[in-house]
């Protein structure tokens, strides 16, 4: 037996449970993980809500998409991994709320050993997420003014530094002062506090009236008019993730009133459905860690079992960074 945070209905942080479970032995295509790192990342709090969902809304059901340790148990037809070795994960299955999973091994990398467990954790899927925003759904390019929200979140502070490790200027918007001076420790050119200032305002303002081509939005229903509003003509807006509600639904015609714009919200899935795919974005991202190019910031650790708090924390915007948990 091994314990996990464990859901049994939808609902709020209250519905994590810190319980026994039963792993088992590994599939032949499975292996067996025990965690040293499990991240937390925005998307649990939809899982865990509702607003995703789990599959087939099956009760009980662990939520969490990405972690790091060791592999205690491999599959019969498993040949590129081995019992002992360090491994991070951050797409397929759920099920990461656990101190040992099983998890299919295509969706299991090696992790280089100047790669701690915590950062692993840590940047998984965020740093996948980062990896096909800015390099899929807008090829961010030397010289472009970029709109970041939530830039002082774990997507966000990843983000900035990938654009201006290719030369585009960072606008990011924060919710405290605080916020504001980590973001510009990490290399946010223009910070804007949404909470006392109107960011779309603010970005025509820093970009001479024109506007951004790009806005990258994990926020959701409470910035999306002023997202639209901060695009020049032919811009694009990013969703990526819904923290304060989903996106509105929208008359098209908005679009192209505010300028011919395009709008595209996004699934990880749909970027890396093959381990090939898996390989080259994973494998970017670790390059950039590993050379300093991107650091990935902790802002908060807790225990597993804490995680109900950890959920309260992050959805009441008390994180910055990313946020991990201890299997302990």
């Amino acid at each position: 037996m091994t314990k996990a945070i464990v859901i049994h209905k939808y609902g709020g942080p209250e519905v994590l449970q810190w319980e026994d479970v039963e792993v088992g032995n590994p599939g032949p295509d499975e292996v067996r993980i025990k965690h040293e790192a499990i991240g937390l990342n925005f998307r649990d709090t939809y899982h865990r809500s509702g607003s995703y969902g789990v599959p087939g809304n099956k009760f009980p059901a662990i939520i969490g998409g990405d972690g790091a340790g060791t592999i205690e148990g491999i599959g019969s037809r498993v040949s590129n991994l081995i019992v002992g070795q360090r491994v991070a994960y951050g797409n397929g299955p759920m099920g990461s709320y656990s101190q040992s999973r099983l998890m299919p091994a295509e969706f299991v990398l090696a992790l280089p050993d100047d790669i701690d467990y915590q950062t692993a954790a840590a940047m998984m899927v965020k740093g996948m997420a980062a990896q096909y925003l800015i390099r899929s759904c807008f090829d961010v390019k030397p010289d472009d003014t970029i709109l970041i929200h939530a830039v002082a979140g774990g997507v966000g502070l990843i983000l900035c530094q990938w654009a201006k490790h290719l030369g585009a200027t960072v606008i990011g918007t924060v919710s405290t002062d605080e916020k504001a001076e980590l973001a510009t420790s990490y290399g946010c050119d223009y910070t804007i506090n949404y909470t006392t200032e109107n960011f779309s305002k603010r970005v025509r303002e820093i970009t001479k009236g024109e506007g951004v081509p790009v806005v990258y939005d994990g926020v959701g229903a409470a910035t999306f008019e002023g997202s639209i509003d901060s695009l020049r003509a032919q811009g694009k807006l990013v969703g990526y993730g819904n923290a304060s509600g989903n996106f509105p639904k929208f008359d098209p015609f908005l679009l192209m009133d505010k300028g011919s714009l395009s709008f595209q919200r996004t699934n990880m899935n749909h970027f890396i459905r093959t381990r090939k795919e898996l390989e080259n974005v994973s494998g970017e991202l670790m390059e950039l860690v590993q050379a300093g190019t991107i650091k990935i910031e902790i802002g908060n650790t807790y225990k597993l079992q804490n995680a109900m708090q950890a959920h309260i924390d992050l959805e009441t915007r008390k994180t910055s960074g990313s946020v991990v948990y201890l299997p302990l």
